[in-house]
């Protein structure tokens, strides 16, 4: 509980460091959400032009996109320069943050706290009239509504310990951007649709290596389809759980091999 306690406190510094650029703060908010709108409505007018593509029609596909856009702003929110690790190791900030009385992480998730506005009023919108479609067509019902919630934690957690994963081999090899673009943005990219479109090998990548295939499309397919079973979605919790771990386990080794600037 201190330790929750402590990361509130940074968070509202964070927040209050941040609001001191209002005009910057909201304008880059309504950016975001211009960006993440044009995005979807060029995949909308492709998909506009079939009734489905492999089984999933434009509003499972919605449901795809909103689902791990609203993750990754969950995530990006609490964590956000957990991706940014690269400026603490280039510069050496990452020194300053080693001498703090709270754990490195915490003290990591708490600089530039970034509430990301505009992607969770797209993403919600986005989500809102795809279950509200699906639900007059009887194709899921209300109880896609909580889960879908739980879906969104999941993710948010299951991106969080992709993207610590990745920033951790930067005490490593330091400069980790390229290797971000791989794991966190183009892998994130392919979940915005159906994982059917992919070969094998790849579907395989994104489901073990990379595993962000369980952030939306493996949960989805017992919420808007029903497959598997119940069992589906406590089975993903538990993955996450002990990926998660993992991830939190190789950012502790990679501290003991940190090695400053010297600056």
């Amino acid at each position: 509980m201190n330790t929750l306690r402590m990361y509130v406190l940074l968070i509202r510094a964070s927040i209050r460091s941040r609001m001191q650029y209002k005009f910057n703060f909201w304008l880059s908010t309504l950016l975001a959400a211009v960006v993440n709108a044009t995005d979807f409505l060029l995949i909308s007018i492709i998909l506009w032009k079939f009734d489905n593509i492999q089984e999933w029609s434009l509003y499972d596909i919605g449901y795809l996109y909103s689902t791990i856009l609203l993750s990754k702003a969950l995530y990006r929110s609490f964590a956000n320069d957990v991706h940014h690790l690269e400026k603490y190791l280039v510069s050496g900030d990452l020194d300053g943050l080693l001498i703090r009385p709270v754990p490195v992480l915490l003290a990591l998730m708490s600089q530039n706290f970034r509430p990301m506005f505009g992607e969770c009023i797209q993403g919600g919108i986005i989500l809102t009239l795809c279950l509200s479609h699906m639900m007059s067509i009887g194709q899921v019902t209300w109880l896609a509504v909580p889960l879908t919630l739980l879906i969104l934690v999941i993710g948010a957690a299951l991106l969080f310990a992709i993207g610590l994963g990745t920033a951790t081999f930067g005490f490593w090899i330091t400069r980790i951007s390229d290797l971000q673009n791989l794991t966190e943005d183009a892998a994130r990219t392919a979940v915005q649709y159906p994982m059917d479109l992919y070969p094998l090998w790849l579907r395989t990548v994104l489901l073990t290596l990379i595993p962000v295939g369980m952030a939306n499309y493996i949960p989805a397919l017992y919420v808007l389809r029903g497959e598997f079973g119940w069992w589906l979605l406590p089975g993903v919790m538990l993955f996450t759980v002990v990926f998660l771990g993992l991830m939190l386990r190789f950012w502790k080794l990679g501290l003991t091999r940190y090695q400053s600037t010297g600056s």
